[in-house]
């Protein structure tokens, strides 16, 4: 495992499911990264950049955030609601952001650093989908282009098109038409082997960073039992791959007019353009992601 520093650009719809916060604060912990930007999307970004801004603020963290799109590429919105916004006023967070397009800061911070950025990106892929269409270069110009999205094995208690993908299929299939180097994804059937409930977060989530996260965690708790670590999955292993083991092929996305529009598609091969993860250590993963607050 390598200990250079990697710069990262993270995507994110914080406020929706917790583990887009879980994965920020370990992003702010992580003494290798180099947090460059966190863009937002989804319904309500503003909302999702002032979450940002909280846990940014926890950490002492001067970060540039920037609201991106909320629609999807070919409709309206599939999720519109960001619940964790309840704990806002407890927690002091910037409300007014750059009125700066999200594309351009996008395209910029990557030119920028040339092959130096890894983009990480945990939400619907609308912010990145218009950034490949409108700046065809920056996708060239990554260090590594990584992904929470998609399910790729036979699981028959999942999903049939995850939520990431389901909520920009469009977006999604733009991504995955796409040439960039290391095009990571983490899918459905390695995240949901590396879970918490509620009693193991609240006496896991002490550290300071985390405090916010763990009261956005109780809006969370509050209709489901569980933490499913999704985002916090893919952002470890961009700073430890042996977390997981992988595989190559090739990615596609299925268009339906149901909950499983937005289904990807997977064909192993060799020589694939993608690489997803098969496999993950969960007590691995555990270690290397509370390890930053130790």
């Amino acid at each position: 495992m390598s200990n250079d520093t990697i710069k990262v650009l993270f995507d994110t719809d914080i406020g929706s499911d917790i583990d887009d916060a879980v994965a920020l604060a370990y992003l702010l912990a992580q003494p290798r990264c180099d947090l460059l930007g966190i863009t937002t999307v989804s319904g309500q970004p503003s909302e999702r950049a002032k979450l940002a801004s909280a846990i940014c603020k926890t950490a002492g963290a001067d970060i540039p955030i920037i609201p991106g799109y909320e629609h999807r590429l070919d409709g309206p919105t599939r999720q519109p609601e960001v619940p964790q916004t309840s704990v806002l006023p407890n927690w002091e967070h910037d409300t007014r952001f750059s009125d700066r397009g999200v594309i351009d800061f996008m395209a910029e911070t990557i030119r920028n650093n040339p092959n130096e950025v890894a983009l990480l990106a945990v939400g619907p892929m609308t912010n990145v989908a218009r950034l490949f269409n409108e700046h065809p270069d920056t996708a060239s110009l990554l260090k590594s282009l990584h992904m929470m999205i998609g399910r790729f094995s036979d699981s028959p208690d999942l999903p049939v098109s995850e939520w990431n993908a389901h909520c920009d299929p469009a977006a999604a299939d733009v991504v995955y038409s796409t040439a960039a180097p290391g095009h990571t994804s983490i899918g459905l059937d390695v995240t949901h082997q590396v879970v918490m409930d509620s009693k193991q977060v609240k006496k896991h989530f002490q550290h300071p960073v985390l405090k916010p996260v763990y009261e956005m965690s109780e809006v969370w708790f509050s209709a489901r039992p569980e933490l499913k670590f999704h985002d916090p999955l893919a952002a470890v292993t961009l700073f430890d791959e042996s977390v997981c083991e992988y595989e190559q092929g090739t990615a596609t996305v299925k268009r339906t007019d149901d909950r499983a529009d937005g289904e990807t598609i997977w064909s192993p091969s060799a020589k694939g353009p993608h690489r997803v993860g098969k496999t993950v250590d969960a007590a691995r993963f555990f270690d290397s992601y509370f390890s930053v607050f130790s």
